[in-house]
């Protein structure tokens, strides 16, 4: 699969936490450097998510806030 992303972080599915509609999916990226994404309940198990799976966390954003 190609993408136009260009932020492609491969990573490890250290949690999945499913709510009514939507599940919360954690991903470490490096030792303590872990990333979150809300993704539906059905993306989940289409892609059969479970903790230590290996992942790629896909970041397509225009803007990148910083706040201090």
């Amino acid at each position: 699969m190609k993408l136009s992303a260009r932020n492609i972080l491969p990573g490890n599915v250290v949690a999945v936490t499913k709510g009514s509609t939507t599940a919360h999916v954690k991903v470490e990226l490096a030792s303590g450097l872990t990333v979150t994404s809300s993704i539906t309940n059905e993306a989940v198990d289409e892609l059969a998510l479970k903790v230590g799976d290996s992942v790629s966390a896909v970041i397509k954003s225009s803007d990148v806030m910083i706040g201090k």
